[in-house]
This record gives C-alpha cells, sequence and structure tokens, in this order.
C-alpha cells in the first residue's frame, strides 16, 4: 500500500508543477514576439519562412542519411560484443552492410543521390 500512496503523492505533485507552469505561461509572455525575433545563425536576414516548403528532392536523400545513421546505431553495440561472439558478429555485421550496400546501389541507381 505505500507504494500506491508514493505513486500518488508523485501524481499530485506532478500535476500541480504542470497546472501551475500553465497558470504563469498563461499570465505573463514567455516568448517575445515573432517580429522582435532578429536573426541568430549568421547575422543576415532570413530569405524565407521558417516553415516554408522544402523541393521534393530533400526527402530521398534524407531518407538515406537516416539509412547511415541507423548503420551507425547498430555497429556500436555490436563492437562491444564483437570479441565474446567472435566469428558469428562478423558475418552477421557484412551480412548487414551487404543490405545496407544494395540499398544505397538501389538509390544511386534511382537518382536519389543526384544533386540536380
Amino acid at each position: 500500500m505505500t507504494g500506491f500512496v508514493a505513486a500518488l503523492v508523485l501524481l499530485v505533485v506532478a500535476v500541480t508543477l504542470v497546472g501551475a507552469g500553465y497558470g504563469i505561461a498563461g499570465s505573463v509572455r514567455v516568448a517575445p514576439a515573432v517580429s522582435a525575433v532578429g536573426p541568430f545563425l549568421s547575422g543576415s536576414e532570413p530569405a524565407e519562412h521558417a516553415f516554408s516548403r522544402f523541393h521534393v528532392r530533400w526527402y530521398p536523400l534524407s531518407m538515406v542519411y537516416l539509412a547511415f545513421e541507423m548503420e551507425m546505431l547498430f555497429m556500436y553495440p555490436w563492437t562491444l560484443v564483437v570479441a565474446k561472439v567472435g566469428a558469428v558478429a562478423v558475418v552477421e555485421m557484412f551480412v548487414f552492410l551487404g543490405i545496407l550496400l544494395a540499398g544505397v546501389a538501389y538509390a544511386w541507381r534511382e537518382g536519389a543521390l543526384r544533386w540536380v
């Protein structure tokens, strides 16, 4: 029963803090007006709105980038256990890299890596 009481107290505290945060944010303006925000990156005025649409050619390129990021995500744990597992882990990684290379070859063939 003490675990239930502790969870209930934690829930009440969390709801109180969130409610207080919304009460403060509702009465006090936290962020400046949009017109008051100036450039922050290189000091020049932005050429387009932040929510403008991107050209469709960026989406396949971003998918290829995400594929390589997922490769690194899987390779790091593999490096930690490859010494314990042995040759089987090395073979599995080469199979994984082969599948990834097939995906890159497909993206290259379809023209996802061309800029023009």
